[in-house]
């Protein structure tokens, strides 16, 4: 019976003791905004939103030259137009003005459109890469060490240089 009451007693400390260490999590970090911007993708991605959004603004400035211009040419030649033809000029200036404000939103959206576009399939690399190089060292959670997060001590592993050499960069 004592030997009974010892098994029973040793054996609620080895699972305790088990369920104890199992219970430990293994934790690392990387900064994930830090992998993104060093990755040749997301460069030549910035580099191709740059030329769209260079492109856009070179439209929309033409056409606020062009709004300029027709603004200046009304205004010197108001004194010798009807009081109806102004009218109409002020009309069609502002209808101008409007087609460039949409002009404007229209290109922001596609802006950011086109940011998702392209961003998405690198984040979702990084990710992919992340997720393997956790797995492989075995960790069970990952931290986004960003700057702006809530991360405060980082004393864990840094997997930011692995998940570059999985990546090949």
């Amino acid at each position: 019976m004592k030997n009974v009451k010892k098994m029973i007693v040793a054996l609620v400390f080895f699972v305790a003791a088990t369920g104890f260490v199992n219970a430990q999590s293994k934790v690392a970090h990387i900064n994930v905004q830090q992998l993104l911007s060093e990755m040749p993708e997301m460069k030549a991605a910035q580099a191709e939103l740059k030329k769209l959004q260079e492109t856009y603004r070179a439209d929309i400035e033409s056409s606020l030259k062009e709004l300029q211009d027709k603004y200046t040419q009304y205004s010197n030649e108001a004194a010798s137009k009807s009081k109806e033809e102004n009218d109409k000029r002020a009309i069609e200036l502002q209808g101008y003005d409007k087609n460039i404000k949409e002009a404007e939103a229209a290109a922001m959206q596609e802006m950011q459109k086109k940011q998702q576009e392209l961003f998405a399939p690198i984040s979702d690399k990084a990710k992919a890469a992340i997720e393997k190089v956790a797995a492989a060292q075995g960790f069970d959670y990952v931290i986004d060490a960003s700057p702006g997060l809530s991360l405060i001590v980082a004393k864990g592993k840094d997997l930011l240089p692995e998940v570059k050499q999985e990546l090949g960069f």
